[in-house]
């Protein structure tokens, strides 16, 4: 029987987001044991501190939500995060650069960010699928490969829409057993969460792991 929760990356990315809303997310985490918390870098080190003695990791986002960012601040951006403790690395690419064809830019771009977490971080690369056709999406995950990352990711969440199955079974198509699949983007119930998992995601970004879990552990009561 799978354990929803180690598939979760309890999530909170919003503009607003105070440090008491960041510390909760936090035990949420702790106490439901989820796979990692995702915050955005200033809050890499609270969570650090926060989750010493627990096994949730802690990821961050790089370039987000747009992917605009030059690929040096990119790799800085990194680099920093490293440095206050983040164990996952997810980074948004230069989407325009790859609708335009652009291809080298993108590896370049995915590159700079590897090559900055290597040995120290595992990297989830997003590649926006709501404003890619498919194939773009099976560009963008070749690419993602080639350079080196650990993990393609559907969506930041920010936005036209979020995971749609039919992309995670794309992704997971391309790029096979040697990268993993985050579907992340309008996951909030069971049934969409475990219908992903299906389709081949390994991990699933979200920021209703608590409803998600609650609902997980109902249905197993009924079995």
């Amino acid at each position: 029987m799978m354990d929803i929760n180690m598939y979760i990356d309890h999530t909170l990315l919003k503009a607003d987001a105070t440090e008491d809303k960041i510390l909760e997310l936090c035990d949420d985490a702790i106490e439901y044991k989820f796979k990692a918390v995702c915050v955005n870098p200033y809050w890499v080190r609270l969570c650090k501190e926060k989750l010493i003695n627990s096994d949730v990791l802690v990821a961050t986002v790089i370039g987000f939500p747009l992917g605009a960012n030059t690929s040096k601040i990119k790799a800085l951006e990194t680099e920093d995060a490293i440095v206050n403790g983040a164990n996952e690395i997810d980074m948004v690419i230069n989407i325009g650069e790859l609708k335009n064809g652009n291809y080298e830019a993108v590896l370049n771009d995915i590159k700079a960010v590897v090559e900055a977490a290597k040995d120290k971080a595992i990297v989830k690369v997003i590649i926006e699928t709501a404003l890619l056709n498919d194939e773009e999406i099976v560009k963008a995950c070749e690419l993602a490969k080639d350079a080196g990352a650990n993990f393609v990711k559907t969506s930041t969440g920010f936005s036209t829409s979020g995971a749609k199955l039919e992309d995670v079974r794309l992704m997971k198509n391309t790029v096979g057993d040697e990268l993993e699949v985050k579907a992340s983007g309008g996951v909030s119930d069971i049934d969409t969460a475990i219908e992903m998992i299906k389709a081949g995601a390994t991990r699933i970004g979200t920021s209703a792991g608590v409803k998600l879990s609650s609902e997980f552990a109902e249905r197993l009561k009924g079995e």
